[in-house]
């Protein structure tokens, strides 16, 4: 038995057992907002799922050759790294990434449950290797009881990881997401975790999903939740008609209907200075069957560094960089 499952269960059953009369915060004083951003300047990082198809190696080079800081690296079933084997492929992922050059800041996840037998070796193998911040997975409404009864459900498990987080040194970001996820409208989001401390549990907040659930009232949204915004998400899309039928189309960063001068003049006057995890949504030369693996890399490095240079024009302009 791995030496950290004795004393998760311990910690686990303790905090759970707080976290179950979470309305009286101040049976969580340690918890409560102590902490702010952290980060000095934006750092630029691309989702490593987009780059699925080489290996750690191969994608530490491209990211490095694209112009990244590193990449947002996926530790989840069927990513770059398998969380069921973390403690021995996390640190040689690092050791890769790392020899070329490249930080390796941030990592997505499906963390979601405090107490699965994962979660407190992935959160201490990461925190061990430098890793600040990590995604947690997404979490779905149970059709058969009120939303106000999900909330109230969920509660004990995002106080208990955000005291994880704070036992080992590392934030944990809930992504917002378009659809019928916890999250998507973002104001549930906001009633899921006020009152933990943002320095160790937020969101990881994605304009692209804000827009397409928020239409011109996402701003709302971003305010309510700028306190616990520890890393963002860049990539965008339009809504178009296809077939007699409206449906979200992706597009390149700046050719689609975000209007990021507005969104980077909000993180301006917020001070909001965090990673950035740049997605590549739209269709992308690895799924072109035609082209073998090296020209896949060519052109998939083209594409990437045109959003890169995009974004960067686009936040230079707001004076964000």
């Amino acid at each position: 038995m791995h030496p950290l499952l004795n004393s998760r269960r311990n910690f686990i059953k303790k905090a759970s057992l707080a976290a179950s009369v979470y309305p009286v915060y101040s049976n969580f004083s340690h918890l409560m907002h102590s902490g702010n951003n952290t980060e000095t300047e934006f750092s630029f990082h691309v989702f490593s799922k987009h780059l699925q198809f080489l290996d750690v190696a191969e994608m530490a080079e491209t990211v490095k050759e694209i112009g990244f800081d590193g990449p947002d690296l996926a530790v989840r079933p069927g990513g770059h790294v398998n969380p069921e084997k973390v403690t021995v492929e996390l640190p040689q992922a690092v050791k890769s990434i790392k020899a070329v050059g490249l930080n390796v800041k941030m990592m997505t996840t499906k963390i979601t449950n405090p107490d699965d037998l994962n979660t407190e070796i992935i959160l201490k193998t990461a925190s061990d290797l430098g890793i600040q911040y990590y995604r947690m997975g997404y979490l779905k409404y149970k059709k058969e009881i009120s939303i106000e009864d999900n909330l109230l459900k969920l509660k004990p498990d995002i106080w208990t990881l955000a005291a994880l987080n704070k036992k080992y040194g590392i934030h944990g970001a809930y992504q917002n997401h378009s659809g019928t996820y916890v999250g998507s409208p973002l104001w549930d989001l906001y009633e899921l975790i006020k009152g933990t401390d943002p320095k160790w549990l937020g969101c990881q907040y994605d304009i692209r999903h804000a827009v397409v659930e928020g239409g011109r009232s996402w701003p709302l949204g971003l305010n309510l939740l700028k306190a616990h915004i520890k890393s963002i998400v860049i990539k965008d899309f339009k809504w178009g008609e296809e077939n007699g039928e409206w449906k979200i189309i992706n597009t390149p960063i700046g050719e689609g209907m975000v209007d990021f001068k507005k969104y980077f003049k909000l993180l301006k006057k917020y001070e909001i200075k965090v990673p950035v995890s740049v997605h590549f949504e739209y269709k992308m030369p690895e799924e072109d069957d035609s082209l073998n693996k090296e020209e896949k890399k060519k052109k998939t490095i083209e594409v990437m560094k045109k959003d890169l240079t995009k974004l960067k024009e686009m936040m230079k302009s707001a004076e964000l960089i």
